[in-house]
Formats: structure tokens, C-alpha cells, sequence
């Protein structure tokens, strides 16, 4: 069968964006609730872990409300720049983003609440700098817990369906990531493109899913040694 590859090319590209992302927001997030304490940490942890439990057109919709022509970014957007970005594969990356920041910030927080404060705390009466203490001490030993993080999110960003549908639509070669042009032919009865959709998808997320445990069982094996 002719498979049209461009759904797999897009959700690729989405992913990789989303998991671009995180890197920076989640992983900055994961340092900021595991370093600092402040009132209201604990409420941005539940708020930042919403999108796990959510349903998915729920959060499409709080986006729509968001980046759409009436929203507040979106009409900002619209006016200032002249930009949309419903329906476009900008969206798809919000969306897959937002899903899968919980799979970043959460086992970033943990790796860097994993990190040993006595080393840390050395490298600060060698006169090191908060800066330079994060690259060279913190993130080096909690790297293991983070890339785990972020091949999980990728895996997610790669299957988004629900919110993607709703702020980017289904434009063939535009916006149809791989999950939506699954759920396309199921509904035209095109079982063979569907079928090969399918393992063309489930091969991807299976290879991530095991690299992601390989690197966390690594990490658990090195700690129990140090230990």
C-alpha cells in the first residue's frame, strides 16, 4: 500500500518541538520546585500536573480559549503581528507541549531532590557560582532521571490527539499528525492505512518506552552502588 508518510514526518517535528520545550520549561520548572520554597508551591505543582488528569478536549478547549482570535494571547497575536495560530502545526506543538510537561517537570524535580546538597554546598565554599554550581555539579547527577523525563514526553507529544484536534484540526499534510490520521481513516473505513498507521506509531513509542527504561534502570543500578 502507497502509506503517505507526511503524518509521521509532522508528528516527528511536533514532538521533537514540544520535547524542545520542556527541556527548557521543564526542566527550569523540576529546579524551581525542588530548590526554592515559597507559599503556593505545592498549588503550582498540582496546577502544572493538571494536563496528566485532564481529558484532553479539556484542555484543547482551555486553549482555544487561550491562543484563540478572542482569547487573550491569540487576539494579542492577532493584532500586534498578525499571527494565528489555530489550525496551524504551531498549535499542534502548544498542545503537545502542554500534555506532556508533567512528564518533564515531574521526574526533573525528583533528580534534582535526588541530587546530594553536601556536594553542592562543597562546590559553593570553593567559591563556585549558583550558575555554574547548576551546570557542572546539579545537572550533571540528575541528567539520568531528566532524559527519562523527556523521552517519555516525546512519546506523549507523539501520540497527542484530543487537544491537537481541537486548536490545530485535521488538515492532511498541514496539520494531521500521525494519532489524527489514524483516527481519519478508522472513520473512512480505510483499515489497511490504518493498520500500518498503527505500527508505524507503535514501533516509535516502544523503542522510546524502552530506551527511557534502560536509561532509568541505569540510574537506579548507579545509585544503588553508590549506596
Amino acid at each position: 500500500m502507497d502509506l503517505d508518510w507526511s503524518a509521521l514526518w509532522l508528528s516527528l517535528k511536533v514532538a521533537g518541538w514540544a520535547t524542545a520545550i520542556n527541556l527548557v520549561v521543564g526542566v527550569g520548572l523540576g529546579a524551581l520546585l525542588a530548590r526554592k520554597r515559597f507559599p503556593g508551591r505545592e498549588l503550582l505543582d498540582t496546577l502544572l500536573t493538571l494536563p496528566m488528569v485532564l481529558p484532553p478536549t479539556v484542555l484543547g478547549y482551555y486553549l482555544l480559549v487561550v491562543i484563540g482570535r478572542n482569547g487573550p494571547l491569540g487576539a494579542w497575536l492577532q493584532s500586534a503581528f498578525g499571527i494565528n495560530l489555530v489550525f496551524t502545526w504551531q498549535a499542534a506543538v502548544i498542545a503537545a507541549a502542554i500534555a506532556s510537561l508533567p512528564l518533564v517537570f515531574k521526574p526533573a524535580r525528583a533528580a534534582f531532590e535526588d541530587v546530594d546538597a553536601q556536594l553542592e554546598q562543597a562546590a559553593r565554599t570553593l567559591g563556585v557560582s549558583e550558575m555554574a554550581l547548576f551546570f557542572r555539579v546539579t545537572l550533571p547527577l540528575a541528567w539520568r532521571g531528566i532524559l527519562a523525563g523527556l523521552l517519555l514526553a516525546f512519546a506523549r507529544a507523539m501520540g497527542e490527539f484530543g487537544a491537537t484536534i481541537m486548536v490545530a484540526g485535521s488538515i492532511p499534510g498541514r496539520t494531521q499528525t500521525l494519532s489524527i490520521a489514524i483516527y481519519e481513516a478508522v472513520q473512512a473505513g480505510n483499515d489497511g492505512r490504518a493498520n500500518a498507521l498503527v505500527v508505524l506509531s507503535s514501533v516509535v513509542c516502544i523503542s522510546v518506552l524502552l530506551i527511557a527504561a534502560r536509561l532509568v534502570g541505569r540510574r537506579r543500578g548507579g545509585q544503588r552502588d553508590v549506596a
